[in-house]
C-alpha cells in the first residue's frame, strides 16, 4: 500500500493494541511532504519537494522504556520497530517515573490548521511567487544593492497518537512563508522581511518587501555604539527570541533536572507586576499551535507568569510524574525519530496599550535593537546569562536616530524582567514557539566603543 494513502490513526491503533500483559505501547505516526524554493538573480537557485513518512514507537514495562523509530509506514518495517523496541527496553535503566500518557478528560480545542493549497499548489506557482519576491524587493528602493535571497517554503504535515492506554488522536496542519533578505548601502546592511501563513493566500509580498527594505536602509551609515547603561526597546522578532529563552526555563523538565533558573520559585516575584505570560497552543494565531500535544492529550491554556509572579510550568507525562503533578498538555517532539519532552508551544506576553512609536516616546532616550546575534552561546536560561551582539538605532528625543552595530548588549534575565518598563500593543506571530511585540527593558549595560 503506498504511504500517502496509509490511514494514520488506524496504524497507530493496531500496533497499540499489540501491547501485552504488563506492557504499554505508545505510536507516533506522521507523514508531511515540505517545499523550499530560492531565488537567486533572477533565476530559480533551489527548487526542492520532499515527501518523508515514518513511525516512532515506545514500549514501557516493568518501569523501562524502549523507543526505536523507522522512516516507513510499511508493514514489515513497523513489525521490525515494535520487535526493536521491545528488546531496548531490556536493557533500558528503570525509572518508577516512566509511563505513557492517559486520557485525562480535557477537551481537544476545535483547530483548523489545514488549507488545501500548500499541498496542492503546484511548485511553478511557488516558484513565482520566490521571483516575484526577489524582482520586488530590487525594484522597491534604489539604495538595495543586492538581495541576497528569496525564499518561499511550506510544510503539511499529518500526525497520529496511539497508546495501549487509551489515547487515540490525530492532526494535520499546514504552514507557508516568505522571506527575503536585502542588502542596502556600501556597508552591505542586511535587512530580512518575512511574510507566512497556513494558506498561500495569506501570504503578504509587499509587506516582506517592505519590511527588508526599512530593516536594512535604516542602518545605512551605522557605526560603533558608544559604551554605557541606557534603556533599551527591543523590536518584536528580538522579544520573540528573548520569550522562546524564557520559555525554555519554564519546562518541567528542565525544572525537575534542576536546569532552569526558575527552579524552587513558584510563587515569587519573577518580572515587573505588568508581565503575564501565558503558553498558549489553542490560539489559532500561533504557527505552533496544535490540538493534541506529542503524546495525544489535549492541548490548553497554560499560566506561566501573572501579575509578575512565578505560576508555575509546563509539563509532559514523565515530567509531571517525577514532580509529584499532572501533565498540562506540554509534550513536545521533534518528530516520529523522536521522544516527547516537556515544552512550551506558543508562549504569549499578554500586550499592552501602547504603539510601537508610543513606547519610544515615553522612553526618550536609548537603544532600539532590531536584530541580535550569538544567543545560542550568550544567553543561558540555567544561569540567566545574557550578553548578545545587536545592531538597531540610537533613540534621541523619542524617536529613532543615528544606526548602530557592533555593540553588546548584557544583563541577566532574571534583571531583565524585572526591569521591563513598556509592553507594546504591536503583537507579532511568526513562526517559531513564541509571539513578539516592542517592549522596553530599563538599565542594561551596552558595549561599544
Amino acid at each position: 500500500m503506498p504511504e500517502t494513502s496509509v490511514d494514520l490513526a488506524r496504524l497507530a491503533r493496531s500496533v497499540a493494541e499489540q501491547a501485552g500483559s504488563g506492557e504499554e505501547i505508545e505510536v507516533y505516526a506522521s507523514r508531511s511532504v515540505e517545499t523550499d524554493v530560492r531565488a537567486y538573480d533572477g533565476e530559480i537557485e533551489v527548487l526542492s519537494q520532499a515527501a518523508s513518512a515514518g513511525i516512532g514507537v515506545r514500549v514501557v514495562v516493568g518501569g523501562r522504556q524502549g523507543f526505536a523509530s523507522a522512516g516507513s509506514l510499511d508493514a514489515a518495517v513497523v513489525a521490525e520497530t515494535v520487535r526493536e523496541a521491545r528488546d531496548n527496553a531490556v536493557f533500558a535503566t528503570p525509572d518508577d517515573h516512566v509511563g505513557l500518557a492517559r486520557p485525562d478528560g480535557v477537551a481537544p480545542a476545535g483547530l483548523e490548521l489545514w488549507d488545501d493549497s500548500v499541498p496542492s499548489t503546484p511548485p511553478e506557482r511557488k516558484a513565482e511567487l520566490a521571483l516575484e519576491l526577489e524582482r520586488r524587493t530590487r525594484a522597491a528602493d534604489p539604495r538595495i544593492r543586492q538581495v541576497s535571497s528569496a525564499d518561499y517554503g511550506d510544510l503539511a504535515v499529518e500526525t497520529a497518537v496511539a497508546t495501549s492506554t487509551g489515547v487515540l488522536v490525530g492532526s494535520r496542519r499546514t504552514v507557508c512563508s516568505l522571506a527575503v533578505s536585502a542588502l542596502a548601502g556600501d556597508g552591505g546592511h542586511t535587512g530580512v522581511g518575512i511574510s507566512a501563513g497556513r494558506r498561500l493566500e495569506d501570504l503578504d509580498l509587499e509587506r516582506a518587501v517592505a519590511d527588508a527594505v526599512l530593516r536594512s536602509t535604516r542602518l545605512i551609515g551605522a557605526s560603533k555604539g558608544r559604551s554605557g547603561r541606557c534603556t533599551v526597546v527591543f523590536d518584536p522578532r528580538v522579544t520573540a527570541t528573548l520569550l522562546a529563552v524564557v520559555a525554555s526555563a519554564l519546562s518541567g523538565e528542565s525544572v525537575t533536572k534542576n536546569r532552569s533558573m526558575f527552579a524552587g520559585r513558584v510563587g515569587e516575584d519573577v518580572a515587573a507586576p505588568s508581565v503575564a505570560l501565558v503558553d498558549d497552543p489553542t490560539d489559532p494565531r500561533a504557527f505552533s499551535s496544535a490540538a493534541f500535544d506529542g503524546e495525544g492529550l489535549a492541548c490548553r491554556r497554560n499560566a506561566l507568569i501573572s501579575g509578575g509572579v512565578l505560576q508555575g510550568f509546563v509539563f509532559d507525562t514523565v515530567a509531571a510524574r517525577r514532580a509529584g503533578t499532572v501533565s498540562t498538555g506540554s509534550a513536545v517532539r521533534g518528530g516520529y525519530a523522536s521522544t516527547p519532552v516537556a515544552g512550551c508551544r506558543a508562549v504569549q506576553l499578554a500586550p499592552g496599550h501602547q504603539s510601537a512609536e508610543e513606547i519610544l516616546a515615553a522612553v526618550g532616550e536609548g537603544l532600539f535593537v532590531q536584530s541580535v546575534t550569538g544567543v545560542h552561546s550568550g544567553v543561558s536560561a540555567v544561569s540567566g546569562d545574557f550578553s548578545v551582539g545587536a545592531e538597531g538605532l540610537w533613540i534621541r528625543g523619542g524617536s529613532l536616530d543615528a544606526p548602530v552595530r557592533e555593540v553588546t548588549v548584557a544583563s541577566t534575565l532574571q534583571r531583565m524582567l524585572h526591569s521591563i518598563s513598556h509592553i507594546g500593543a504591536d503583537v507579532e506571530w511568526l513562526p517559531g514557539l513564541a509571539a513578539g511585540q516592542t517592549i522596553a527593558i530599563a538599565d542594561m549595560a551596552v558595549g561599544g566603543e
